[in-house]
């Protein structure tokens, strides 16, 4: 009898390694589970983002030309010296959140410990300023058609229509939902600047009640 189960257990075994040799030749080389894991694991780029008391925000300032140029086609603000930057708030609590869109700032810091707050410029007036990188032109002497008024720019109109829809103009985080858009600030053309500069926001709170948060201070460089 000892005899028979020791060919028994043999003969078992003999079959195991025939099982893995069939699966090393289907799936490859046999491999840890660190090994599968580190093969399979997928690249996670970490956003700009600031992030306490249940809401994120994350930046995505738009500094290359050719991104600029393809998500704003002909209204690109890039062009005109002005950083897009698309703006991302995600609440993960039970209850809205407000910001007050009107207080947030650029803030650049330079190498003498100077620093500078920069203003969002509306939809209307980077429109302008894309439509007439070198100021609005001298006034003339011409008569409009009736009901069309003397100060109209239809060319700076339609640059208007296309940056309105994707700048942010939402100021309440829904519980557990998120908002995001674009805002513009004027640099200048100076783009370096973007390594040393975050964007301020001051005046977060929950609704209701009105409780002030602390404010978020995002990073911009890499």
């Amino acid at each position: 009898m000892r005899i028979i189960r020791l060919i028994m257990l043999a003969a078992a075994g003999l079959g195991s390694l025939a099982s893995l040799s069939a699966m090393a030749q289907n799936n490859g080389p046999l491999q840890t589970p660190q090994q599968r894991g580190q093969a399979t694991a997928p690249l996670i780029a970490t956003p700009r983002q600031d992030r306490h008391d249940g809401l994120s925000i994350s930046v995505d300032p738009y500094t290359e030309a050719a991104r600029a140029k393809e998500k704003f086609g002909k209204a690109n603000p890039l062009a005109a010296g002005i950083l897009p930057i698309e703006v991302s708030m995600h609440n993960d609590t039970d209850h809205p959140i407000h910001v007050d869109l009107s207080t947030i700032q650029l803030e650049v810091h330079y190498s003498d410990d100077r620093h500078q707050e920069i203003d969002w410029l509306p939809a209307q007036q980077v429109a302008n300023q894309v439509a007439h990188p070198k100021g609005p032109a001298a006034p003339t002497a011409r008569r409009f058609p009736i009901g069309v008024p003397s100060g109209a720019d239809s060319k700076a109109d339609k640059l208007a229509e296309i940056l309105k829809p994707l700048s942010l103009d939402a100021d309440i985080v829904p519980p557990k939902g998120t908002i995001h858009g674009f805002l513009f600030f004027d640099l200048n053309h100076d783009m370096s600047l973007v390594q040393n500069a975050s964007l301020y926001v001051p005046d977060v709170s929950t609704v209701p009640p009105s409780k002030p948060m602390m404010f978020y201070e995002v990073p911009l460089g890499e």
